[in-house]
């Protein structure tokens, strides 16, 4: 911010900048990266598909909000049954949202502002459609037939769990013209790779290399669990399944040596430090842990949740392997396996919606189809406070797009398109500024909501005003991008007494920075003993405090927040 206290506009103009302390760490932890999918942020042409080119025209949008780097979600030839994490060719631009060249330009375009660009990968698995498994099917004597598992003895074949076992019935399903069974862990239309043949290995990172050479800065691997777990007839596993996601790494790095691999990997908490491999495979997890009992804890106003996240996952070190990509909702449903039984149990009920009527938030068995907007009753100032903690939690925050402007789902839309519906940019124009198409040739609806009475937020009525929604998100970018020491600094909570207050700290080159939220919708008054000067530097948050011996005691309003700086 500047001296009178507004945002510096295009503050992300060098993804390696140099912050407050003059350091320049590795540039993912310090990013702000916001989530978005191209068909449905914004439609350039048209005809009803957002593509590259709208992308572009909305770039001064998510500089505004703050946004050093996008991940994108797939964008390759795909027959969308699973919104395109069925890949059809690895290599090419579906043309719905361009081409090659258009991805060039976003390239360009995003290198102009001084923004990166990480992608999804799908290494997985592939979709029937994809040359490889046509190959296999018609031909059991081809190299493609063992890039794939079968099987001609279901009775003796290995067994396990569907990820989605509300629509699959299990892991194998017959192929005509093969006259054998594949194995799919997702759906049926999306049979896993034998991610053990070195072939296969092959192509996924000649797959990548294709990618950064293109002058994407990293990935979002998808599925980085299920790739290491039992595959196929017999089970099998490679014998040194951690390799893949090291040589992954080395190869990435070869091509660009600052190239950030994330893991998709939602695994037991004792188990995630097998993806780092101590730092030479994946740079950064999905805070999947963190993603449950974060966004639960603000949800029922209390605390408990946080100290039990700290307690299961790995610390983050600055100066280590183990950091976070953290998130409050992403594309998919709440997942809250990773909560105690009886928190989930409470959740499930506590947030489910439908009221009676048919549609029922609550999908395999683990969660919520709901945006943040609707597990907070579109309370903005709660979901404006879970953002300014997300921001300064340890770790890379990841914002979901339409999150930062209050969109809901809509449940009238199947499983979890009901949160991956476009972008709402001005409800003054057709289609909410997303698409002039004609409705029914959207690629999701817009209009309409499902939720009868509920206000639908856009960007254009919070944009430049005092207090919106979007404002206070991007005033928090804004003061993450401004205190290097929570992605340098010790990171250590604070007691506070009141179970609805949080507080935690960072220590870094002399300076502390000291931040505390109030979950509950009432005010609340803490003393937070940190060691504080008289001349404390008020970072982000209007709330009163003052300065005692040692400590600072701080009255907050209902979901309130403050960042404060010890010099």
């Amino acid at each position: 911010m500047d001296a009178d206290g507004d945002r510096d506009e295009g503050r992300a103009t060098d993804p390696a900048r140099v912050l407050a302390d003059g350091g320049q760490p590795e540039w993912y932890r310090d990013a702000v990266v916001y989530s978005l999918d191209v068909k449905t942020f914004q439609d350039s042409d048209g005809d009803g598909w957002g593509d590259f080119r709208g992308l572009i025209d909305r770039l001064d949008y998510l500089e505004e909000l703050g946004v050093d780097c996008l991940w994108i979600r797939p964008f390759y030839p795909s027959p969308l049954r699973d919104n395109g994490y069925d890949v059809a060719d690895y290599r090419d631009v579906d043309s719905r949202y361009g081409s090659l060249d258009a991805f060039d330009a976003l390239v360009d375009a995003m290198d102009e502002r001084g923004m990166r660009l990480i992608t999804d990968l799908v290494l997985n698995h592939t979709s029937t459609e994809h040359e490889w498994f046509q190959r296999a099917r018609e031909d059991p004597d081809s190299k493609y037939h063992d890039y794939y598992l079968w099987t001609s003895h279901l009775d003796d074949a290995y067994h396990t769990t569907n990820i989605f076992p509300e629509f699959e019935d299990g892991v194998w399903s017959y192929d005509e013209v093969a006259d054998k069974h594949y194995f799919h862990q997702f759906y049926n239309h999306q049979p896993d790779l034998n991610v053990a043949n070195p072939d296969v290995q092959e192509e996924l990172f000649s797959i990548a290399e294709f990618w950064l050479e293109r002058g994407v800065d990293g990935f979002r691997i998808d599925a980085a669990h299920p790739m290491v777990l039992p595959k196929g007839h017999n089970a099998h596993q490679m014998d040194d399944p951690q390799w893949l996601f090291r040589e992954l790494k080395r190869r990435a790095r070869e091509v660009k040596d600052d190239a950030v691999l994330l893991a998709e990997a939602d695994d037991e908490p004792d188990k995630l430090d097998f993806y780092f491999a101590g730092g030479e495979a994946f740079d950064a997890l999905f805070n999947f842990v963190g993603n449950s009992h974060v966004t639960y804890g603000v949800g029922v106003e209390d605390t408990w949740p946080l100290h039990r996240m700290f307690e299961q996952i790995p610390d983050a070190q600055p100066d280590g392997h183990v950091w976070w990509a953290n998130f409050l909702r992403n594309h998919d449903e709440w997942n809250l396996l990773k909560l105690p039984h009886e928190a989930l149990e409470h959740a499930r009920e506590f947030f489910r919606e439908g009221h009676g009527d048919g549609r029922d938030s609550w999908i395999f068995g683990r969660g919520h189809r709901l945006r943040l907007a609707d597990l907070y009753d579109g309370d903005h100032d709660r979901i404006a406070m879970a953002h300014s903690l997300l921001l300064s939690l340890p770790g890379t925050p990841i914002l979901f797009s339409g999150d930062e402007i209050g969109m809901h789902a809509d449940l009238d839309l199947p499983e979890r398109q009901a949160v991956r519906t476009p972008m709402r940019w001005d409800d003054d124009e057709p289609n909410a500024g997303f698409s002039s198409a004609d409705p029914e040739d959207l690629v999701l609806p817009v209009d309409g909501t499902g939720w009868p009475g509920v206000f639908q937020a856009d960007a254009a009525s919070q944009r430049g005003v005092d207090g919106s929604l979007f404002e206070r998100v991007a005033d928090a970018t804004d003061a993450r991008a401004e205190s290097p020491e929570v992605a340098r600094g010790e990171f250590a909570v604070v007691d506070t007494g009141p179970k609805e207050v949080w507080a935690h700290r960072f220590d870094h080159d002399g300076t502390t920075l000291v931040v505390v939220h109030n979950f509950a919708d009432d005010p609340r008054e803490v003393t937070v003993d940190v060691d504080a000067a008289a001349d404390l530097e008020r970072v982000l948050g209007a709330a009163d405090y003052r300065v005692g011996d040692g400590d600072v005691t701080v009255a907050l309003d209902g979901c309130d927040y403050l960042w404060l700086r010890d010099e």
